[in-house]
């Protein structure tokens, strides 16, 4: 879908319809197969691994959060736009909220956060549901930590 990596010149390329035309073949094939309550998409327009970066992240994102209310999807799972290094944080003046805005359906943000981020997000309707990835998998039982506000394993 970036813009930086595909540069394709047949109707999956090019414009930013045409760049997320085959992920959304994807999700529609998925849905009419298995139904649109099993079904959710993880987009991170703002990660630039390998070189694959996108030119205008925040219209990616947007786009595709409009293009797959269409389908009913379950939920949208979307990473922040901030580098997040071992218990380290690098804020971006990017922010999820027009993505969340678009979406129609249970928004998921995921990058770096804590608790207090995770509580703040939810209680701003910032998001839906927060993701805690790294931080669950070097703490099995990060729920309970949190509730105890126990020290956290750091990850790896």
């Amino acid at each position: 879908m970036k813009d930086q990596v595909n540069d394709r010149i047949d109707k999956y390329g090019g414009s930013l319809e045409n760049r997320c035309r085959f992920p959304l073949e994807i999700v529609e094939a998925v849905v009419n197969e298995i139904g649109a309550d099993k079904v959710g998409m993880r987009l991170s327009p703002y990660a630039s691994y390998m070189e694959a970066s996108e030119s205008n992240p925040e219209a990616l994102g947007v786009y595709m959060a409009n293009a797959v209310n269409k389908f009913g999807i379950l939920y949208l799972h979307v990473i922040e736009p901030r580098m997040i290094k071992i218990n380290d944080k690098y804020e971006t003046p990017h922010s999820l909220l027009p993505m969340r805005n678009a979406f129609k359906g249970t928004f998921i943000a995921a990058g770096g956060y804590n608790v207090d981020d995770g509580t703040k997000a939810i209680a701003d309707n910032y998001s839906d549901l927060v993701a805690f990835g790294r931080f669950f998998l070097a703490n099995p039982d990060l729920p309970r930590r949190f509730q105890l506000n126990a020290p956290l394993n750091k990850y790896n």
